[in-house]
């Protein structure tokens, strides 16, 4: 997999709405720090079900580069990590308010902009094309679309493992990509799948379609895919009031399946997707 590795610090706070702050406030709450970053938080989940994973990301040269290194070993994934020499590795800072009525909250993602990862090159994807090649499944995620540099090496990470006869898995975030790249930027990271999850609002944003509202008009957004995406990708197309309740299973004129993800109201939301795109992702290759 290619996608970020980061330190992120999280907290939540209990009783505190963002909304109502007016003033600076000081606020005692369990917080952690932790290696994270897509790539490392699919992993955790990923080899429970995969004999090798390996993660692939550039990190910087500081400090947590060790804890970093430290962790992938720790869960049991290989590290293929590219480090840039001088540079920091990306902080991340997530704070989730806590509404006094109970739910899940507001999440505040705070993402240091100049993070190794956005200058991951095709060179180094280029230098990992025997992995690739040996892999079942490559997995892509669009957070690497937001930086031209890495957005090229991302394409180059495609067509790498198309050329060998890889697999391509691609994740549609972040959630509001269609709000900070052109359609014409994704595409052709969206042609280059066999197989994509998305958010059923954002990809019919990202594709100028009306948001569907309800499961009609998300089967209406599958078989419009055929027409509005180049490819025949495997689409899996979460909904629901979360966006995580619910997933549409379609690829070429072919409506397969629907199904429940298990997720209620209530249950922590963060990890859930990664656990099921695991699950998805080990049923799919056990079935080609």
């Amino acid at each position: 997999m290619i996608g970020d590795v980061r330190i992120e610090v999280r907290a939540a706070l209990d009783g505190v709405r963002f909304g109502e702050l007016t003033a600076d406030r000081l606020c005692y709450a369990p917080a952690r720090a932790l290696v994270a970053g897509t790539a490392v938080n699919l992993a955790r989940c990923a080899v429970a079900r995969f004999r090798r994973v390996s993660v692939l990301a550039k990190i910087g040269d500081d400090g947590f580069t060790p804890v970093i290194r430290r962790e992938l070993r720790r869960i049991g994934a290989r590290d293929r990590l590219r480090v840039e020499p001088g540079a920091p590795n990306g902080v991340t800072v997530m704070l989730r308010d806590g509404p006094a009525g109970g739910g899940p909250g507001v999440r505040l993602l705070v993402a240091d902009q100049d993070a190794p990862g956005r200058r991951l090159t095709e060179s180094e994807v280029r230098s990992a094309a025997r992995a690739i090649g040996r892999s079942d499944v490559l997995f892509l995620d669009g957070y690497a679309l937001l930086s031209p540099v890495s957005r090229a090496a991302l394409r180059a990470a495609a067509d790498t493992a198309r050329e060998a006869g890889t697999a391509v898995a691609f994740d549609l975030v972040p959630h509001d990509i269609d709000a900070r790249l052109p359609a014409a930027d994704v595409l052709p990271l969206l042609s280059a799948a066999d197989l994509v999850i998305a958010e059923a609002p954002t990809l019919a944003r990202l594709l100028g379609r009306e948001v569907p509202a309800g499961a009609d008009e998300v089967r209406a957004l599958a078989r419009a895919l055929d027409d509005l995406v180049p490819g025949t990708p495997l689409w899996l197309l979460r909904f629901g009031p979360t966006q995580l309740e619910r997933v549409l299973a379609y690829q070429w004129e072919r409506l397969l399946m629907e199904y429940e993800t298990g997720y209620r109201d209530g249950d922590a939301r963060a990890g859930f997707g990664d656990r099921l795109a695991v699950w998805e992702l080990h049923q799919w290759l056990s079935s080609r």
